[in-house]
């Protein structure tokens, strides 16, 4: 029923622990869950940022089946079967927790913007290559981490932007 369902969402939006969850309601897991725990091939648990659809997004080919569908002449598509199942005419809504990330993304890029460009102007000094060799690495490896978790940033941004109409 359609009503319990979103009365769940909104009841465990507004929980504030931590809940492992198990369903095969991928638009339920969207709208709730803030993280992904999944079992890979490789027999390792690996954790994803977001619900199903961003794990969609988010994971690696597999391997595998890249190698057997080089040896059998095909190109591998990750991820389109499972594009296929999903009706791309249905609109998912934002969750409770979803909107909620939508609102406070502007302000994590920004800070995450203000640290980025307090890092450049760091590197940017005369001097920065005259320092220790773990100050330079230290930095740098900041500033890589940062333009990765920016370009995270972005893409949930403009991905949960997409919903919000």
């Amino acid at each position: 029923d359609v009503d319990t369902l979103e009365l769940l969402e909104e009841l465990l939006a507004e929980y504030e622990g931590t809940l492992l969850l198990v369903s095969h309601d991928r638009s339920f897991l969207d709208n709730v869950v803030t993280s992904t725990l999944v079992f890979e091939d490789d027999g390792k648990v690996s954790e994803y940022v977001g619900g199903y659809e961003d794990w969609i997004r988010q994971r690696k080919p597999n391997k595998t089946a890249t190698l057997s569908d080089k040896a059998s002449g095909k190109k591998a598509k990750p991820g389109k079967q499972v594009k296929s199942r999903i009706n791309s005419s249905e609109k998912k809504k934002l969750g409770f927790n979803e909107k909620r990330e939508l609102e406070s993304l502007p302000d994590k890029i920004e800070a995450l913007e203000d640290q980025q460009q307090e890092l450049e102007q760091r590197i940017n000094q005369s001097n920065f290559y005259q320092k220790d060799k773990e100050t330079i690495s230290t930095t740098m490896a900041s500033m890589k981490q940062l333009q990765e978790d920016l370009q995270k940033l972005y893409e949930r941004w403009e991905y949960l932007a997409e919903f919000e109409t």
